[in-house]
């Protein structure tokens, strides 16, 4: 045998998993594959793809490919647009696959089969797994497999991809088919030869002889949306829910952070007390443990945040929350489905301006990407918790409020607040649009799986302790640096950060920011901060700790704080931060997804205005208040 028929001889079949969102696909995905997958971007966007490889029971070696979902081949997102051209073998460096695996949910076959008609058109081998059909079953919903293998012409299995071997019977299956070499896809002009309204009759047709709804005991999806989407009890059990997260992030996070609080007091001393006075002392005691400290100990406010939304994530609520909110958001002239990729933006706004893609509206999409750094990010929690431990009590307001979860509660609805206003204001001077209905599937309640939340948490931990071992890490000791050399000359009357280069260049920064209350030392943090926004509260540890704050700063940041600046400063500088321009790895994603820098500049600017104008606002108010 020569070199390349050997060559011919070894390659893995690769298997396209394509499907409806909410059908399973990804979850079968990972039973397939576990921790043998490849994740990149498809070339010239940033589309995910997922590549894994797995063996069978009989020995046989599988590529597989986890295609982004769509609803039809007749693209109307960038998504769909990849899942088509991959299929159809269109997509340049991407081979076709030599079989694809349509994932159906077994609940809900009228929508998911126009998509399996739509690739049998293409005249690809093909295999149906019949996925979620332990829910179906326990709701009454018969599906003769046998008759729709005959009406589709295609092999049909069971799987049931959120359960250990549950992907069974498709691994069975796969062992049996031959794969022999495949035709090439037929003309994507073969999708279009029926339409849509053939297409879906077709589906009844099928659905007519293979299922079975008649002892259907219904959905208990259906009966909790009868309160969760009501026009006036879902808004209000919507607000309420996020007001508990966030009162929870304060309440919760106390014991947690008191601990890691006093573990790097601990480290911090003992550092002190082993090395001599000088440069090495002053780079572990006052970087270190008096920058890095002092950000670590926000990790579990972090956690709780994340712990409640990926468990309104993973029941189904957030579906939920787009629909209630389509309305309001219709009012400023966006879809509810841009409530999606904002929510993902209190995560990070690089997820959330990626996940905008999904929006078929050019326009809409544009709108979301340019407020999504004005939902309030994870970075921004920090800053938010130092500011408001250090100057709003920690009190019970009428029984049930803490009054400093409801302070940042309402931080966070000014981001969104001011969102809905900028993206009103954009599509006012971009010209508007008629609204497009919403149409967005929601998936059944279920109980959150413990595995995946586990596994979320840990992503977000490590995501975490990561930029603190490194970006963070690396900005604290630039800090340092600058902030302790080249020292005070003889004589000198202020501490030596005064006399440093970043007490000279906070000096410079505070002519343009003295009238919204910033001094030199807070103009020093703005800097760093602008690489990773959370840095601020370290560059504070830092910058207090070098101007006489001793070694304590670490673990006492907030009242050195409280006594150092005045009310009005602090609103300020709250205010600030809720328009706060972005990080610059934001900036370039926001590049690449619109295709030009000019948008990554406009999104700095109007940004570095409304923080301004809020922060000066908020400054003089509080003053003439007297704070």
């Amino acid at each position: 045998m020569g070199a390349v028929e050997q060559q011919v001889a070894a390659r893995a079949p690769l298997i396209a998993l394509l499907g409806n969102p909410n059908c399973g696909k990804t979850a079968l995905f990972n039973r397939l594959t576990g921790a043998r997958q490849k994740v990149a971007n498809y070339a010239g966007v940033t589309i995910e793809r997922k590549e894994g490889s797995f063996t069978s029971p009989a020995g046989r070696a599988f590529r597989v490919l986890d295609l982004p979902g769509a609803y039809s081949l007749s693209a109307h997102t960038p998504d769909e647009a990849i899942t088509r051209d991959v299929v159809a073998g269109l997509r340049p460096g991407e081979a076709a696959p030599d079989a694809v695996v349509c994932v159906v949910n077994a609940t809900n076959l009228r929508l998911n089969l126009r998509l399996v008609l739509e690739i049998r058109r293409l005249g690809l081998p093909m295999v149906l797994a019949l996925n979620m059909v332990d829910v179906a079953k326990k709701r009454g919903i018969v599906v003769d497999t046998a008759k729709l293998e005959a009406e589709l012409g295609m092999p049909v299995v069971e799987t049931v991809a959120i359960h250990s071997g549950g992907e069974k019977a498709l691994l069975a299956l796969l062992d049996r088919l031959p794969f022999e070499q495949a035709p090439p896809p037929q003309p994507l002009s073969a999708i279009d030869a029926v339409s849509v309204e053939d297409t879906q009759r077709e589906v009844r047709r099928i659905l007519d002889l293979a299922t079975s709804h008649a002892n259907d005991t219904g959905n208990l999806s259906e009966q909790i949306d009868a309160v969760v989407l009501h026009p006036v009890a879902g808004p209000i059990l919507l607000a309420a829910i996020m007001f508990l997260v966030f009162q929870a992030v304060f309440s919760w996070a106390q014991f947690p952070m008191d601990l890691i609080k006093s573990g790097v007091e601990a480290a911090g001393t003992w550092a002190g007390q082993l090395l001599p006075d000088g440069p090495l002392r002053g780079l572990l005691v006052d970087g270190i443990f008096g920058g890095v400290g002092t950000v670590l100990q926000f990790l579990p406010q972090i956690l709780i945040l994340f712990f409640f939304i990926l468990v309104l994530e993973d029941c189904g609520y957030l579906p939920r929350a787009a629909f209630l909110l389509d309305r309001m958001m219709g009012g400023v002239g966006l879809s509810g489905r841009a409530f999606i990729p904002l929510l993902s933006s209190f995560a990070c706004a690089i997820p959330g301006i990626m996940a905008a893609r999904t929006i078929q509206n050019p326009r809409d999409r544009l709108v979301t990407i340019m407020i999504a750094p004005l939902m309030t990010c994870s970075a921004r929690l920090p800053v938010y918790a130092l500011i408001i431990a250090a100057f709003i009590p920690s009190k019970v307001v009428g029984g049930v409020m803490n009054l400093q979860g409801l302070v940042l509660f309402l931080l966070y609805v000014a981001g969104v607040a001011s969102a809905m206003a900028v993206a009103w204001f954009i599509k006012r001077t971009l010209g508007a649009n008629r609204q497009q209905p919403l149409m967005l599937e929601l998936p059944a309640y279920h109980w959150p799986h413990l595995h995946n939340l586990a596994l979320g948490l840990w992503e977000r931990a490590r995501i975490f302790l990561t930029r603190v071992g490194t970006v963070i890490l690396t900005l604290m000791v630039l800090v340092w640096f600058l902030s302790s050399f080249p020292g005070a000359p003889a004589g000198a009357t202020e501490p030596p950060i005064y006399y440093s280069i970043a007490g000279m260049l906070g000096r410079a920064l505070s002519v343009v920011f003295a009238p919204i209350g910033f001094g030199w030392q807070i103009c020093i943090a703005l800097v760093p901060g602008m690489a990773a926004r959370e840095v601020a509260v370290g560059a504070l540890g830092t910058v207090y700790a070098l101007s006489g704050g001793g070694e304590d700063i670490a673990n006492a940041l907030a009242p050195v704080l409280a006594h150092s600046w005045s009310l009005a400063t602090a609103l300020s500088l709250l205010a600030w931060y809720v328009f706060a321009p972005q990080c610059m790895s934001t900036l370039s994603v926001v590049r690449r997804e619109t295709g030009s820098v000019r948008w990554s500049f406009i999104m700095t600017g109007y940004m570095f205005a409304l923080a301004y104008t809020a922060s000066f606002i908020t400054y003089r108010v509080a003053l003439a208040l007297g704070g």
